[in-house]
């Protein structure tokens, strides 16, 4: 585990990978399921049976019995892939970014084995975490968590396909629902997932026009292949 130090109001690059890069999800509902988490795990208040609590209202609908969200961090974007997810977080109480990804891969672990009949942890150790210390480097992780990440996906090639059709790979990015790209860069816009508090990350970019230009810069240009930080943080190692 590669964690560096931080304190309250820093923020942190936090990655999570299954164990030998196997897939942390057996189907679609798996990944809803892990999308209700980053909501329903932010929390002081920890329900009992928050799935059987939570079965028959909406995706981010909190039970009327139920107090206020009290979160115990800040998620300014993410970006849940089959085998790892990424997360952009903000430290608001301390130890909250520990206790967040403490409930995350316990439950998802959990569920995940009794689901399939397996045992043991379905992640690589705990995670990997790097302080994001300029505004520089918060612009990039914001197109590499939430883009270079879902372009990975593209069905038509995945990340070379994405460069060479930049356009359509940025469309079915938009769409891809399992990550908050939509909410800086697409039709959520305008009513913002429950699940992120876009911060900082919403001051960095003008407007989603800006956010795309420069996306389109880090995606073509390939610079995660020359980012130091993050080849020394272990990401490009992950398939």
């Amino acid at each position: 585990m590669r964690v560096e130090p931080y304190a309250v109001d820093s923020y942190i690059h936090v990655l999570k990978r299954g164990s030998r890069g196997l897939p942390i999800i057996g189907d679609e509902s798996d990944q809803w399921r892990n999308l209700r988490l980053l909501y329903f795990k932010n929390d002081r208040f920890v329900a009992e049976n928050w799935e059987r609590d939570t079965k028959d209202l909406g995706m981010f609908t909190r039970p009327p019995e139920w107090p206020p969200q009290d979160p115990i961090v800040k998620v300014l974007c993410y970006t849940l892939m089959p085998n790892h997810f990424h997360l952009l977080i903000k430290e608001i109480v301390e130890g909250g970014m520990s206790l967040f990804l403490k409930k995350i891969g316990d439950s998802m672990t959990g569920t995940f084995n009794e689901k399939y009949k397996s045992k043991g942890s379905i992640f690589q150790g705990s995670y990997k975490g790097r302080t994001v210390d300029d505004d520089t480097y918060l612009r990039y992780l914001a197109a590499y968590i939430m883009v270079k990440n879902s372009m990975e996906l593209y069905p038509k090639g995945g990340l070379a396909g994405a460069m060479k059709d930049f356009e359509d790979a940025w469309e079915w990015a938009l769409s891809y629902p399992f990550s908050s790209l939509g909410d800086y860069a697409g039709n959520r816009v305008t009513k913002t997932s429950p699940v992120i508090k876009k911060d900082i990350l919403g001051e960095v970019f003008a407007n989603p026009r800006e956010f795309k230009s420069y996306a389109k810069e880090v995606i073509l240009a390939g610079k995660w292949l020359e980012d130091k930080k993050v080849s020394r943080f272990g990401m490009l190692s992950i398939e």
